[in-house]
C-alpha cells in the first residue's frame, strides 16, 4: 500500500488534522506493530515521504534487517505536542508560527484510537511505539514518559530537550510549572517505565547541544534499570543527520 494520507476532524482542536501512514504490502495488518513518528518544529505530516520511508523500509526488509511495521506521522504543527491551552490558537512567535491547543489529547485520545480502528491494528502496548525528530523527539519522549502504559518503545532522535526553562519556552508554556509537567528529564525521574525500551541519539556537532540532555536522560534511566541506548553520531542538527541514521532507528523499533 505504501504511504497514504488521510484526515479527520479533531474535536479537541476543532479543525481537520492531516496524517500520513505507511502500510507494508501483502502483510496482514493485524499482526503489525505501529510506530507513531513525529516531525520537527518546521515539519508536517509529509515527513515520511520526505525521508523516503517507503523505500527504506522495503530495502531493510529485503536485507532481513527489520520486520514489517506500520508507521504513522501526524501533523502536530509547531505545538510541541502538549496541551498548552483549551482552545486552538495560531500565533506569531519570535521564531515563527506557534500553535496552541489540546495537542496531547488529540494524539493520545483521538488519533491513536482512530488509526487502530480504521486500519484494524492490535491495541496492546507491545505493538505500539512512539518516536520523533528534534521537537518531535521532545514530543515523543514526554508523551511516551507520560503514557508508558501505551508505548513499549520510545525514541528521541536529536530531541530538542532543554535543561532549563528558557525564554523561548514562554511562548508555549504559561509558566514554569507547566514546562516541568512536560519536561522529559523530570518525567524520566518519576514515571514508572518498567518494560519500556528507550533510544536516544544526537549529533556531535548539534548546534543545540541536545546530546547533553540525552546523556542526562540516559543516566537517569540506567539508574532506574530501564533498557536504554544513547548514541552520539557524527553530524549536525539537520535532515541529513536523520537520513544518515534512519536505518539505526528502524532497526531499534523492529527488534
Amino acid at each position: 500500500m505504501g504511504i497514504r494520507y488521510f484526515s479527520f476532524y479533531s474535536s479537541y482542536l476543532r479543525k481537520e488534522m492531516r496524517t500520513s501512514i505507511y502500510i507494508p504490502e501483502n502483510v496482514p495488518v493485524k499482526e503489525l506493530p505501529v510506530l507513531y513518528f513525529l516531525h520537527g518544529r518546521t515539519g508536517n505530516e509529509q515527513l515520511l515521504e520526505q525521508l523516503g520511508m517507503e523505500h527504506t523500509m522495503e530495502r531493510l526488509q529485503k536485507e532481513q534487517k527489520i520486520k514489517p511495521m506500520i508507521i504513522v506521522c501526524p501533523n502536530l504543527n509547531n505545538s510541541r505536542g502538549i496541551d498548552s491551552c483549551k482552545t486552538y490558537q495560531r500565533i506569531q512567535g519570535k521564531h515563527g508560527m506557534i500553535y496552541k491547543g489540546l495537542y496531547e489529547k488529540y494524539l493520545i485520545l483521538e488519533l491513536i484510537p482512530y488509526v487502530e480502528k480504521w486500519v484494524g491494528t492490535r491495541t496492546d502496548r507491545e505493538h505500539r511505539f512512539i518516536g520523533g525528530i528534534s521537537a518531535g523527539g521532545y514530543a515523543a519522549l514526554h508523551n511516551g514518559f507520560r503514557h508508558p502504559e501505551l508505548f513499549s518503545k520510545i525514541g528521541g532522535h536529536m530531541p530538542a530537550v532543554d535543561l532549563s526553562y528558557e525564554q523561548e519556552d514562554e511562548e508555549y508554556f504559561k509558566n514554569r510549572a507547566m514546562w516541568e509537567k512536560y519536561d522529559p528529564i523530570l518525567l524520566a525521574e518519576k514515571s514508572d517505565l518498567t518494560g519500556c525500551k528507550v533510544y536516544l541519539d544526537d549529533g556531535k556537532e548539534d548546534e543545540g547541544k541536545f546530546y547533553v540532555a540525552c546523556k542526562k536522560l540516559y543516566e537517569i534511566l540506567r539508574k532506574k534499570h530501564v533498557e536504554v541506548e544513547n548514541h552520539l553520531f557524527q553530524g549536525r542538527h539537520n535532515g541529513e543527520y536523520i537520513m544518515a541514521n534512519m536505518d539505526n532507528y528502524l532497526q531499534f523499533y523492529s527488534k
